[in-house]
Parts: C-alpha cells; sequence; structure tokens
C-alpha cells in the first residue's frame, strides 16, 4: 500500500476524513518500520507523518495527556528547533460533524508522546508498538513482544518478535525483481544474514571467518549456494573475514552500506534456508516471515531481551538452533503485522470503507 509523506504543518492545511490512518514516522527510530508494516496490512490509504526532535524530546512523555514539546519544526537547514504554538496552526484533523482521524500508529518512545497528544485533542484510537516509558494504560493497544517480557493489561497484545514491513505480497515481488539476477546460484540457497554484536562494536573477524566456512561447506555439500549480507554491526573487519570464508561455494555477498539496490527482502524470499545470527530482533523475526527453514547462529552475539526471543522461536517451531543438522521442516510463516492489523479491526471496528 503505496503512502504519502508529510510534514505535521501540512496537517494544518487538510481536511483528513473520518477513519484516516496516520502513521507517526520518527525519523529517528529503526522501530517506525513496525508501524508503517501494520498500516501496510491494514489495506487501507494511510499517511506517514515525519517526526524530527529538538533538545526538549526527553521531557515530552512526562505529561499523561501527551505532548508536542520535543516535536521540532521544519528546520530548513537550521538546526531542530522547538515547535512553538504559533508554527503548529489549529490542526483541522476534524470534519464539521467533529470526528478526526480514526486511527494513529505509532512505535518509539518519542512518538509515544505525540500519539497521547492527538488522542487527547481529537479521540482517535492509538496503537503503539513497544512499551512507552509512561502512561500505557493511556493507549488504545500496546504491541509488544513476548521477549520484553509484557505487562498482563486489557491493551496489549503479545507479538512474537516484531511486526515488521516484509508482507507476503512485499516478499513476492522482491523474488519476482531479482529473480534474473540470482537465477546463476543453484538450490539450495542458503541466505546468510550476518550482524554483530549488540553491546560493544563489531563482530570478531573470527567468528565471521567460521560462520562463512560453515554455511558455505553445507552448501557445498548439497551442491547449492549462498545469498550473504552483512549488517550495520559486523564491521568491515569481519565483512572481508567472512567473505573469505564464503570463497569456497557458489555465494553473493551484499555488504552493508555499499551502493545499488538492496538484496535483503529477495535473498529472503529466494532462500531455501536460512542462518541468522542472534542479535538483531528485527532481522529474526522477518526471517520467520518466510516459508523457509530458519537457524540461528551465534547466539552469544545478543543479550537477555534476544536469548528471551530464541527460547521463543524454537518453542514455537520457527526457528532451531544452527548446526550440523539443517534438514527442513514445515512450519508456517510468521506474520504478525497481520495478525495485529486484524485485531485492531476487530478491536476497533473501524469502517474502513470511509477512507477515501
Amino acid at each position: 500500500m503505496a503512502d504519502t509523506s508529510i510534514d505535521l504543518t501540512e496537517l494544518a492545511q487538510d481536511w483528513v476524513p473520518a477513519n484516516r490512518v496516520l502513521v507517526l514516522d520518527d525519523l529517528r527510530a529503526r522501530a517506525s518500520a513496525q508501524a508503517i508494516g501494520i498500516a501496510e496490512r491494514l489495506g487501507v490509504p494511510f499517511r506517514r507523518v515525519p517526526l524530527s526532535w529538538n533538545w526538549l524530546a526527553h521531557l515530552a512523555a512526562l505529561p499523561p495527556r501527551g505532548s508536542l514539546l520535543g516535536v521540532a519544526a521544519a528546520g530548513r537547514g537550521r538546526a531542530p528547533e522547538p515547535l512553538a504554538p504559533r508554527r503548529l496552526p489549529a490542526l483541522p484533523f476534524a470534519l464539521p460533524g467533529g470526528s478526526g482521524p480514526g486511527l494513529i500508529l505509532s512505535a518509539g518512545s518519542r512518538a509515544a508522546a505525540v500519539a497521547l497528544w492527538l488522542k487527547a485533542r481529537f479521540g482517535s484510537r492509538i496503537v503503539h508498538c513497544g512499551r512507552p516509558l509512561l502512561h500505557g494504560r493511556g493507549f488504545d493497544l500496546l504491541v509488544i513482544g513476548e521477549h520484553e517480557p509484557p505487562p498482563q493489561w486489557p491493551n496489549v497484545l503479545s507479538v512474537l518478535g516484531v511486526p515488521h514491513r516484509l508482507s507476503p505480497l512485499l516478499l513476492c515481488q522482491a523474488e519476482a525483481a531479482w529473480s534474473e539476477r540470482l537465477a546463476h546460484l543453484p538450490r539450495p540457497r542458503f541466505a546468510l544474514l550476518a550482524g554483530g554484536p549488540v553491546r560493544g562494536t563489531d563482530m570478531v573477524p573470527a567468528l565471521a571467518h567460521t560462520l562463512g566456512l560453515q554455511v558455505a561447506a553445507l552448501a557445498r555439500r548439497r551442491g547449492g549456494s549462498v545469498l550473504a549480507a552483512t549488517g550495520r554491526r559486523t564491521g568491515g573487519e569481519a565483512t572481508e573475514a567472512l567473505a573469505a570464508g564464503l570463497a569456497s561455494t557458489m555465494h553473493v555477498l551484499h555488504r552493508w552500506g555499499e551502493p545499488g539496490a538492496d538484496p535483503y527482502a529477495a535473498f529472503l524470499a529466494s532462500a531455501d534456508m536460512i542462518v541468522v545470527t542472534g542479535d538483531s530482533i528485527a532481522t529474526l523475526s522477518e526471517a520467520c516471515a518466510t516459508a523457509a527453514a530458519v537457524f540461528l547462529a551465534l547466539p552469544e552475539l545478543g543479550g537477555a531481551r534476544q536469548r528471551r526471543l530464541h527460547a521463543n522461536l524454537f518453542a514455537a517451531g520457527y526457528a532451531r538452533p544452527f548446526a550440523d543438522d539443517v534438514s527442513p521442516w514445515s512450519r508456517r510463516p510468521l506474520d504478525e503485522a497481520g495478525r495485529v492489523g486484524t485485531e485492531i479491526v476487530r478491536r476497533f471496528l473501524l469502517d474502513f470503507s470511509r477512507i477515501d
């Protein structure tokens, strides 16, 4: 579902019909992908409201009815400034009948304060991804991973991993878009997603090299190939060590930050088996969105939250530890964004037919 990004101040110039879906897009938070992914699964038009912040952002969570205190005005090349009341007009979300946006999706602690402010002003339903620092009971729905662990509140929907944007449709599109470029790589294809330690900097090169050797050996014995990608925590030395480990088998390696199209989603969609390091909750969740067998390597790269997720994925049958036996098994793709979208419609009975 396509979206239109706008500035907060632009909202003052547009009537927002009843049941419009808004996504508060924290430009500093990778967690925004959770809210966007849920909005995309609703199957209705939505707007992304980009949020940038000033030095008061850490105070915005204090008022129980939310605040715009930390939201910065459009900088236009200058340093972000507090959004003064005169810079934010009356914001006529409401139609003449008094209705306003029906649903607001947010993620990240800073966006939570803006969501509460919008609810207090317009009576909108607000769905927040993650556990806010304060006033959690003020949200209509909190989407919290079981690895947190979530509080036992009636407004909490626990999920396995985190929601994301890799829907079945997006995965199909990515596989089709890259099919010719990956056609020379024989099956079975092993996707190898390498991250790094959640604390500290960069993966130890020896770990990366050993992991590359192991996955290359598995692919070589089966006459297959490797689709490898590194992450922002991998580091340059570990990336080259990984490349050296993969050298003995057919493979393609996408290095973090290299120019050109990102094949990450295509690697997932095209893989028969996926080996993913244990550090990134988002990457683990996205890997399980496919029907491929998922194997978790180097669990020591994660912290306590990641280890709880590992245990949950193993118990639910979505992943297994990476070892010599990488036999595939049958499972359903994990689609928590779709489940959350269904729950939103069920709980709030939003009349999406009225959205233009």
